[in-house]
């Protein structure tokens, strides 16, 4: 055992996930001898052509908006921040939890859920004449499931395989939801993978429940930031979400003279912390609870990882309350539904004229994959550069 994994193994709490009890790579590898292998995962995918396109991926504006909201990338670190914090005090390994953050939404499409919602009709709306009809009508298009192929296929950094060939572990928690129809196919390929418990019940491992929760958390609050940058939420508005208001209340019996954007601020990091030390504090209980004392025991039990149910249900009113009045803005909406004209009409032009992909894409055997694939990829800006060109359209002035 290397030197690294000595110190991961010892800082840990036996329901953790151990690199040295990985499950391992697809392909065998020599481990290093500084990193253990979720801190290599970390380092890969950082490294990734996938990872720094998110700079230029949609959160809820689209890129061209504005230059402080926020895109995957700095979501993906904001997961990646909160989940090592709560991983710190529950003992779990850090570098798991980062590694399953950072890479989650690799496979986001340009837009947003707005640019995966029309993939996925694209897809599935193949016809018995189209190249790739029966995968397109399969497989659809779901971001997780992309993010999984972005690791396992679609990277090209090494001579000896395809992909980052990451650690089950990673991928397990990359792959947050599957429907049975593909965990199906998925399992044909890897029996026993990474979406066996799809098919068999039970939960990932407590690391990956971990990144789950926190994205919930990060993007609640940032959008909220986001939404009042935009002009689009008051904090009046606000007033009627209990989660907001109480810590809003806070902010300002704390400090009465605050206003503007520094009241904002301090009322969502109250909240942030308070969602933070809820977790720590049911999770604790329920692991103590179910007796579990190994990783795969985790794997095996109902979601250990959790809010209080207090904050469950003042979570999801705050849910819906952004799903009302922020992404069903008459504004956001206007925009998202440019997005989609310009996510369906590329994916039409590069069907009807397979040369206009670049080479790599152009010499998959399944076309319409391969133009998934691509646009997938695309950032913001550069799918409404190609649309013009392809086009001659200007959706965004």
């Amino acid at each position: 055992m290397t030197a690294a994994a000595v110190a991961d193994a010892t800082a840990l709490a036996p329901y953790a996930s151990h690199a040295s009890q990985s499950r391992g790579r697809r392909f065998a590898e020599p481990e290093a001898p500084t990193r253990t292998a979720f801190q290599r995962d970390r380092d890969r995918i950082i490294h990734s052509t996938a990872f720094r396109r998110l700079v230029y991926k949609t959160q809820v504006f689209l890129n061209h908006e504005g230059d402080l909201f926020r895109t995957r990338l700095t979501h993906s670190l904001e997961v990646a921040q909160l989940g090592r914090s709560i991983a710190r005090s529950l003992r779990l390994n850090e570098d798991l939890v980062e590694a399953i953050a950072l890479a989650h939404d690799l496979g986001h499409t340009p837009f947003g859920h707005a640019g995966q919602d029309a993939l996925n009709t694209c897809m599935k709306a193949l016809t018995p004449a189209q190249p790739d009809a029966q995968e397109g009508e399969a497989w659809g298009f779901e971001h997780n499931l992309q993010s999984l192929r972005v690791v396992d296929e679609l990277e090209e950094r090494y001579p000896a395989f395809d992909g980052l060939n990451l650690c089950f572990e990673t991928r397990e928690g990359i792959l947050k939801h599957c429907s049975r129809a593909n965990a199906e196919r998925l399992c044909a390929r890897e029996p026993g993978g990474v979406a066996a418990r799809f098919l068999q019940g039970g939960s990932p491992s407590l690391e990956a429940q971990l990144c789950n929760l926190a994205d919930e958390i990060a993007y609640n609050a940032h959008d909220i930031d986001d939404g009042v940058r935009s002009g689009l939420l008051t904090l009046d508005q606000l007033a009627e979400v209990p989660l907001f208001d109480r810590y809003h209340r806070q902010a300002l019996a704390r400090h009465p003279q605050l206003a503007g954007r520094r009241l904002l601020f301090e009322a969502i990091r109250l909240m942030l912390s308070d969602q933070v030390y809820d977790v720590i504090d049911t999770t604790r209980e329920r692991l103590e609870a179910s007796g579990v004392r190994h990783a795969d025991e985790a794997r095996q039990a109902a979601p250990l990882i959790a809010f209080s149910e207090r904050m469950r249900a003042e979570s999801r009113h705050l849910k819906a309350f952004l799903f009302r009045n922020l992404y069903r803005h008459p504004q956001v909406v206007e925009t998202t539904d440019r997005a989609r004209q310009v996510v369906n009409e590329l994916f039409a032009l590069y069907l009807e004229r397979p040369q206009e992909l670049p080479g790599a894409h152009a010499r998959q055997p399944q076309r319409a994959r391969a133009v998934a694939d691509y646009i997938a990829g695309m950032t913001d800006r550069f799918a409404i550069r190609e649309h013009q060109r392809l086009s001659g359209t200007v959706l965004f002035p």
